[in-house]
């Protein structure tokens, strides 16, 4: 008893142990947003993003519990916070809905990132110049095979047919059974029409290089875009950039157009040899004879003696150029002719 004299007798509940910072228990569990409303994101500029709901716009931030998602015009987002659309208001984009298709690039052959450009859309359409810029098959083909690896409809447009005629670029496609249309200045209101009711009610993408009447084609269309339009050089026969960023528009009568800005390379290098060959699908039967792995760029490819057989001049440009994709040494502006 002595000894115990003066202390007072304790227990384990008069024990007090301060937690360290990193002892508090953790949990995945991330808010529901129960009350977030769906959104359409028609813009992307430097974090913020333009979302379209019902009648009114409104200016997102990505929320941090989203981390390092990537978010692309034409992504369906869940929207929570201040979605009023009034002047200065944030609003934050909590969920990033599953995409049906998804369309990548590379910065060039030699980079195998893939990043995306645009989601959710069903068709890609590929304006090319007949002339002024000339046409550039190279990248009409890198453009059918990211859109054949993304799961969209190629749709070729051709314009400035008032300077130049369709007959060397057509013949070339024939095999692939796209939708092609023909355009000239002054626009016929018929081909016009024909066009407007493919895209009609679906989220397409334009592409293509610089020059080309894509920015003239979008005004035509959608005379409320009031895309600026540029003018090709008389020195480089380039044109000059006139969209800094892809920007989702609606279209009279229902779907949307996404204009992209105009791209004089296309890199597939986040694509594999396979996945290029199978977007060549007027090849595809002349395959069935190559040996097992074959990378049909060498002497034992049974392509050459298939396209010799009766594939004509059509195709043996088409295999050309998958050899051209397939070797990719020189990066994309090589085949881009």
């Amino acid at each position: 008893m002595s000894g115990q004299r003066g202390h007072a007798r304790l227990d384990e509940d008069d024990v007090r142990v301060r937690a360290s910072r990193g002892s508090r228990p953790r949990t995945r569990r991330r808010p529901a947003h129960a009350g977030a409303v769906p959104g359409f994101v028609a813009g992307v500029d430097r974090g913020r993003y333009r979302c379209v709901l019902d009648d009114r716009v409104i200016t997102a931030m990505k929320a941090r519990e989203l981390g390092r998602g990537t978010i692309v015009v034409g992504d369906t987002v869940s929207l929570a916070g201040d979605v009023t659309g009034a002047p200065g208001s944030l609003a934050r984009v909590v969920r990033i809905e599953p995409r049906r298709s998804v369309l990548r690039r590379s910065a060039d052959d030699a980079d195998p990132v893939e990043r995306a450009i645009v989601a959710n859309a069903d068709l890609l359409v590929i304006v090319s110049a007949l002339a002024d810029p000339p046409p550039r098959t190279g990248l009409i083909d890198r453009f059918l095979v990211a859109a054949y690896d993304a799961g969209l409809e190629p749709v070729l447009c051709l314009t400035k047919a008032d300077l130049a005629g369709p007959e060397s670029i057509l013949p070339g496609y024939d095999p692939l059974g796209l939708r092609a249309v023909v355009l000239g200045r002054p626009f016929d209101p018929a081909v016009l029409a024909d066009l407007h009711a493919i895209l009609a009610g679906r989220i397409s993408v334009l592409v293509g290089h610089s020059g080309v009447g894509k920015s003239t084609l979008v005004n035509t269309l959608i005379p409320a875009a009031d895309r600026a339009v540029g003018t090709v050089s008389p020195v480089t026969g380039r044109g000059r950039h006139t969209s800094s960023s892809a920007v989702a528009l609606p279209l009279p009568g229902g779907g949307w157009v996404i204009d992209t800005p105009g791209l004089r390379g296309f890199g597939l290098g986040h694509m594999s040899p396979e996945r290029v060959v199978q977007a060549f699908p007027d090849l595809a039967p002349g395959t069935a004879d190559c040996p097992p792995g074959c990378a049909h760029l060498g002497a034992e490819c049974a392509l050459d003696d298939w396209v010799a057989a009766g594939g004509g001049d059509s195709l043996a440009a088409r295999l050309e150029s998958l050899r051209r994709l397939l070797a990719r040494a020189d990066g994309p502006d090589a085949d881009d002719r």
